[in-house]
Formats: structure tokens, sequence, C-alpha cells
């Protein structure tokens, strides 16, 4: 079933097929030599689940949830969304635009807040697959989502800068008490802590930039770990172990989600949740999936954004349930993921089997990590995502597009995610009636990897 047939079919023939795990996306580990498809896949899977452990702790510390939390929320998000999503190439896992959402949740409520939240934008994302709205996400203009995209970058940027500086201190969330308690604790910077920051950032652009295959987050906080274990060992370096203990291995806990209180208050604060997560989910996954189509030549079956829409609510709707939190597709590590070679999404099964035994083994490692490190590579995922490229396409659209952009930027970074972007909707929609001139068409489907 074709992307263009499925919407075509009635509701029931239509949800089964959302429910069949394996379906045309398998095309190509047909043609040739099925054996040595496989393996490509199962290169891919390694590969990536190696790319992937520290950035999944990295994001889950940053978002003021557990290391582990990361780890075992990526590996089910990639098998989930490996069989139900619309993507042949696609890998899923938590993501750097996701940092301030959950940030925010657990910054005013708790874990059960924010597993009830994602639990029910994941019943939402599933509804918008079924009712085909899978192509509206077309509709977001280019300016915004690079904008956007800037400034969640800025703000993880400044959410590690504690860390870089060896601060003992918890950072605040918002931008002025991050300066506050900076300016506060001046006298604990240390320079230890920077140099190993910033040999992380250095280590992972330069392995990145000599090939793919090389997995530079992993080998960056290596390194680093061991300088921080033999020569700088009386540094008073801060280790992730001692921020959060010992990495449980037993990765699959039942979390519950907190029950609904019925007030105003909670009811608008789960309410404006629901629909970061959904909008965030929504919005990458699809462009992440409409990218990895035109980077992998794909001349067979097109990304399904309905499926899509539905595999992400899935993954949005379980991740949380067993210890995870909201997870999509991710930009990197899907272009990642192709460049080695995958061809199908069994390359996502492989990693979901490959990260967790590669977590269990190394999870004793992991605990000795700086957490100076953990910010450099989250400050080289921050400098990564805005693309010079996405930046001189809002450019030829025309100073209204521009203006939008860094509105979105700013609003982003001084107010928060959803406020920046609802209000820069809200100016594009009144301005492209108003002064159709400024604002030309949409092109949001110019993200590039």
């Amino acid at each position: 079933m074709t992307p263009s047939t499925s919407d075509q079919v009635s509701l029931p023939e239509r949800i089964r097929y959302y429910l069949t795990p394996v379906d045309g996306r398998y095309e190509d580990l047909s043609k040739g030599d099925w054996k040595m498809n496989v393996l490509r896949d199962f290169t891919a899977g390694l590969v990536v689940a190696m790319i992937a452990i520290p950035l999944a702790m990295g994001f889950a510390m940053a978002s003021g949830l557990r290391p582990e939390q990361g780890i075992v929320g990526g590996a089910v998000a990639g098998l989930i969304g490996a069989l139900f999503g619309g993507s042949k190439y696609q890998v899923y896992g938590p993501t750097a635009a996701f940092i301030p959402v959950i940030g925010g949740i657990m910054q005013s409520y708790d874990l059960g807040m924010m597993i009830l939240a994602s639990v029910i934008a994941g019943l939402i994302l599933m509804l918008l697959g079924v009712v085909r709205a899978g192509r509206v996400v077309s509709k977001v203009p280019h300016s915004i989502i690079v904008g956007f995209t800037i400034g969640i970058a800025v703000t993880i940027a400044l959410s590690q800068i504690g860390e870089v500086l060896g601060l003992k201190a918890k950072m605040g969330f918002t931008l002025m008490s991050k300066i506050e308690t900076i300016a506060a604790n001046a006298g604990e910077i240390s320079i230890f802590a920077i140099i190993l920051g910033l040999v992380t950032f250095a280590i992972t652009k330069a392995l990145l930039k000599v090939s793919p295959f090389i997995p530079a987050p992993l080998i960056a906080i290596g390194v680093t770990s061991i300088i921080a274990a033999t020569v700088w060992s009386s540094k008073g370096l801060t280790l992730v172990h001692d921020r959060y203990g010992r990495i449980p291995t037993d990765f699959f806990v039942f979390t519950p989600p907190r029950p609904i209180e019925w007030t105003a208050a909670f009811l608008g604060d789960l309410t404006y949740f629901v629909l970061a997560i959904v909008f965030v989910a929504a919005v990458e996954s699809l462009l992440c999936s409409r990218m990895a189509d035109r980077m992998a030549g794909n001349r067979g079956l097109a990304f399904n954004p309905n499926k899509e829409l539905w595999g992400q609510g899935l993954v949005n709707l379980i991740v949380p349930l067993l210890h995870g939190f909201p997870h999509t597709g991710a930009l990197a590590r899907t272009a990642a993921n192709i460049r080695l070679g995958a061809i199908s999404p069994l390359a996502g099964i492989f990693k979901f089997a490959l990260k967790l035994l590669l977590a269990a083994f190394l999870a004793h490692y992991l605990e000795l990590v700086p957490m100076a490190a953990i910010g450099g590579i989250l400050l080289f995922v921050a400098t990564a995502m805005v693309k010079p490229a996405e930046v001189r396409q809002v450019v030829e659209h025309g100073p209204g597009h521009i203006a939008l952009m860094i509105y979105t930027a700013a609003a982003v970074i001084v107010t928060d995610f959803l406020t920046g972007v609802l209000s820069a909707m809200v100016i594009y929609g009144v301005a492209s009636k108003v002064a159709p001139a400024l604002m030309p068409e949409p092109q949001a489907e110019k993200a590039t990897a």
C-alpha cells in the first residue's frame, strides 16, 4: 500500500495497515544479495547505537531526567518506530528540540506529569495519523522552522554552560536564572572542566569530519573520561555517578502517569505540555522523514506521513511508560544511518538490541563520564542544529520571512518553545493575509540533515 492509496481506503483498512509491522518499507532487502543487505542494516544499526548512547544520556540529563532514561527510551523508540513508523530510514530517539519542553515539565511538576502529557500527546498523534493530517505540517513556513531551531540551539547551549564551567550549583531554567546562578557561583568555575568540555567538542567535530562510520561522541567521552580518572582525578571534576549515582541495567521499569487534577491551573498546564509534545514530534519526525527520502535517493516506496504520525503516537504513548520520555525522528542520527548504508527499518531494530547490549556492558564506565564532557557533546549538538544553507533559504524568501525567523528564535529564547512558535504562526497567518508579498508560500520541506 502506497501513501496515496492508504489515504483512499476505508478507515478499518487504514488502521489495519498502520498496525502492520512488516510492510513495503522492507522492499530493498530483496534487491540483490539479501544477506549482504541485512549486513548493511546491521552495521548501520551498530554504529548508530554507539553514536546514540552518549547523546541519549546527554539529552536526558539536560531535560532534568536520569541518564538511563535516555538509553532505554532511545532504544525502545527505535524499535517501535521501525515497526510502525512510515519511513524506511528514520532513526527515532531523544532530540534536542524536546529538551526545553521536558525541562519545563520537570521544573514545574514531576515525572508523572511528563508521562501523562506524553501519553495524551501519543493518542492525539495516532488520531492525527488516522484522520490523515500528515501533510498539514507542510503549511508551517520554513522561516518558523529555522527560527525555532535557532532558538532551541541557543537554549540548549545555555543549559550546558553550568556543566562546562564546572559549577556544582543547580542551574535555573530561565535565561535570567542561569545568568544569576553563574554570577553567584563564579568562584567555583573550573578551568579543568572548561578544557574537558572543549576537548570533547573538538574531538567529536573532528572525528565526524573524517567519517560517519566513527562513533565520535563515544570516543570523545572515552578520552575525556580517561583524563578525568587519571591525570586530573584530583581536580574536583563532577562525574555522572556524583550527580546520579549508579546507572542501573534493569532498563525496563514501568512508570505510570500521575492522576489528572481537575483544576483550571493543572488542566491549563497539561494542555500546554501536550500541545508542545504533539508539535515537536509531528514537525520534527515528518521533516526528518522527508529529508531521509531525499538523502537516500529513495526510488521505491516513499515515506507515508500519516503512518509516520501513527508511529510517533505509539512511540510517545509507550516509551514514557517504560521509564523513557518523549521521542521523535532524529535528524543527525537518521543522516548517519543513511550514510552508513541502511536500506530498511531493520537497521532500527538492530539498533534497539545493540544499544541495550552496549549500554549494559558499558554501564559502569558511563558512570565515570565527567559532566563537562556531556556538556561538550550537547554544545556540539547545539552548534550542529543550525545549518547555514537553511538560513540562506529563509533569506531568499525575502524580508518578511527573515523577520519571522528572527522573531521566532528570540521568542523561543526569551519566553518558551510553544509560546514562541504559536505566536509566530499567528503573525505569519495575519501577515500573509494583510501583506502576501512579504510572506510567499512556505517551503517547509527544504530542511536538510
